[in-house]
């Protein structure tokens, strides 16, 4: 498996990196304006992946999806993230053809199961209408240097998932390196990986602009050597504009314009989407709520 890396960098200049970071930074926050509002909107994996969702809640917020179009001058939102128990009330209930239907897999957050549970959840996902999956891997064994174990499973899963989208989770804040992040990104898209994603949001550490930065350069690197565009998808932590607007910055800088479409640039987040309604004057309370009735 070392053999996949000999055709990428070998070493990466922290000191550059975390500079240059610093002035896409600074760059996005001059760049937030109500038309780039309207364009982050575009770009949400709307998230619900909390212990309190049931199917009446998770069908209530999708009809609240449904009724994007009509009610705002927006895009609707890209995605509707979900655990696999949910695809099908999200599948049956979504009206709109433009959002994709997303489904977690493989063990979400943990991915500490086996692989043949892994390939079951995938499987069963897909069956139910998932357009999408995003997977976690192995971050221990990746961490231990078994690269050809996360490799494999990333394989095993895309070739489940066939011509369903797969975004790989990386779990970058529990990589803690700069170089450990970009070869896990190079690991994944080699498998198979049609995204590869900063985190799962169930960790301390999120999405971060460096983390970001990295993947990016990875995917850049990753297109120049095989001519597949692959698609970056920071989540974590990803809940106001200032935010997610680096995220863009980043996006366009290193990667160019041909990449901030939905199909190559997702924002996996559940509170973003109701931020930048406020933000943009449509709502005044949060529109989108995945709770139960009792709440």
């Amino acid at each position: 498996m070392e053999q996949i890396f000999k055709n990428y960098r070998d070493s990466l200049n922290y000191a550059e990196i975390q500079d240059e970071v610093n002035k896409l930074v600074d760059k996005s926050q001059s760049a937030i304006n109500q038309e780039l509002k309207k364009k982050l909107f575009s770009f949400i994996d709307l998230t619900f992946l909390s212990i309190t969702d049931t199917y009446g809640s998770i069908r209530r917020v999708v009809e609240r999806v449904n009724q994007v179009k009509h009610k705002f001058d927006l895009d609707n939102v890209a995605g509707v993230c979900v655990y696999p128990r949910f695809v099908e009330t999200v599948r049956t209930t979504l009206t709109d053809d433009d959002v994709r239907v997303v489904s977690v897999t493989g063990g979400f957050p943990a991915s500490q199961t086996l692989l043949e549970v892994k390939k079951l959840e995938t499987e069963l996902a897909i069956n139910s209408g998932a357009d999408e999956v995003d997977m976690v891997i192995s971050v221990g064994e990746f961490l231990d240097g078994n690269y050809d174990l996360v490799y494999n499973e990333v394989k095993e899963l895309k070739q489940i998932s066939s011509d369903r989208r797969l975004k790989v989770i990386l779990e970058t804040g529990t990589l803690n390196d700069f170089l450990l992040i970009y070869k896990a990104a190079i690991l994944a898209m080699e498998a198979g990986a049609d995204f590869v994603k900063t985190s799962t949001g169930k960790e301390k550490v999120g999405a971060t602009p460096e983390a970001a930065y990295v993947m990016a350069l990875a995917i850049k690197d990753y297109f120049q050597r095989t001519g597949r565009r692959v698609g970056l998808k920071p989540a974590g932590g990803v809940s106001v504009s200032d935010k997610a607007a680096i995220y863009y910055t980043i996006v366009d800088q290193v990667l160019g314009q041909q990449w901030l479409v939905p199909d190559l640039f997702r924002i996996g987040s559940s509170g973003l989407a109701n931020k930048l309604l406020k933000e943009l004057g449509f709502v005044q309370e949060d529109f989108f709520k995945s709770v139960p009735k009792g709440y």
